[in-house]
């Protein structure tokens, strides 16, 4: 995306969030394009998940009105010092992707949220979609400095920090799905897409991505999966800053005693949190399908099956849980 169209969709987003009506001949005139100009770019909003809608003689009009992100606000409602910088931005490829491309300039915690990610994707490249205000999608780095060795169970760590976030926020019940997914009543609330870089003994880079359903309704949204969101449990009046804030915090509490420590101390907080623990699964690894009994995970967060032939490990990747 170029970075002017960039610039005044972000505009427009930020404009039409307070859910009152703007005439085109306002906002062009505002832009500095004509109402055609402005009439694609919403257009474009609306094909990512904006819900707008347009009455002649008024204007545009969100269906209601959405509280933004703010980078401020988030930064206020985290307690404990800071261990990185936050910003929002409203409308860019991925927040992956952005943190990727900073590598000069970020730093160990720094987080980088967004309101429309135009390219978010998930494990094994799917597409991630996620509704404008009714999503919160971010991404944290972290620096290793001992390694790729020293980052197993990552992905693992970071379900434990948003199921203790979530609980802060209220939400009591939500579970884990090895060795990625968040889960609330057995559907899918939460992901997390762990990207590293860095070579063989040399320090390791890590963009930690997360994405989570706050207000998207199972009959109105179709992300492929059987989910659900914290309003079913909460209401739908969530505010997205304060529970960006608590999983921010939740992060950078534990991220700095796993790097030192490894995950093996979080074993036993992670299989109260399992989902499918004791239960009997198919693990799928590229054509195979393994059936078995879930018995948790070993200290470098592999998933322990147990078969007729004992018990097997499986690390991520390509391996995928499935209810048996």
């Amino acid at each position: 995306m170029k970075p002017k169209a960039r610039e005044v969709r972000q505009t427009l987003l930020c404009t039409l969030a307070d859910g009152e009506f703007h005439s085109g001949e306002t906002l062009a005139q505002t832009l500095g394009l004509s109402r055609t100009a402005i009439a694609g770019h919403i257009s474009q909003l609306t094909d990512w998940g904006l819900d707008v809608f347009k009455v002649k003689g008024k204007g545009y009009k969100l269906n209601r009105p959405l509280i933004l992100l703010d980078e401020q606000t988030i930064g206020q409602q985290i307690t404990m010092p800071h261990k990185g910088n936050i910003r929002v931005a409203q409308v860019i490829e991925s927040t992956n992707t952005e943190l990727k491309d900073a590598a000069s300039q970020r730093a160990s915690g720094d987080v980088i949220l967004a309101e429309i990610q135009t390219a978010g994707r998930g494990r094994h490249g799917r597409q991630w979609l996620a509704p404008v205000g009714g999503s919160l999608t971010m991404s944290m780095y972290w620096r290793f400095n001992d390694g790729y060795q020293s980052m197993a169970g990552l992905s693992l760590l970071v379900g434990i920090a948003v199921c203790q976030a979530l609980k802060q926020c209220g939400l009591d019940e939500a579970r884990l799905k090895w060795p990625n997914d968040v889960y609330l009543y057995g559907k899918k609330l939460a992901g997390v897409l762990i990207e590293v870089e860095g070579q063989l003994g040399a320090p390791a880079d890590s963009i930690i991505g997360i994405g989570l359903n706050v207000t998207v309704p199972e009959h109105e949204y179709d992300v492929g999966q059987p989910h659900i969101d914290m309003s079913h449990e909460l209401g739908p009046d969530l505010n997205r800053n304060d529970i960006a804030a608590r999983i921010i915090e939740q992060l950078w509490e534990l991220l700095p005693a796993f790097t030192q420590h490894g995950f093996e101390p979080y074993v036993a907080t992670w299989q109260e949190l399992d989902w499918f623990a004791d239960r009997t699964v198919v693990i799928k690894a590229g054509n195979k399908r393994i059936s078995g009994v879930n018995r948790g995970i070993d200290a470098s967060g592999a998933l322990l099956l147990e078969t007729s032939d004992g018990i097997t490990r499986f690390h991520g990747g390509e391996v995928s849980l499935r209810a048996g």
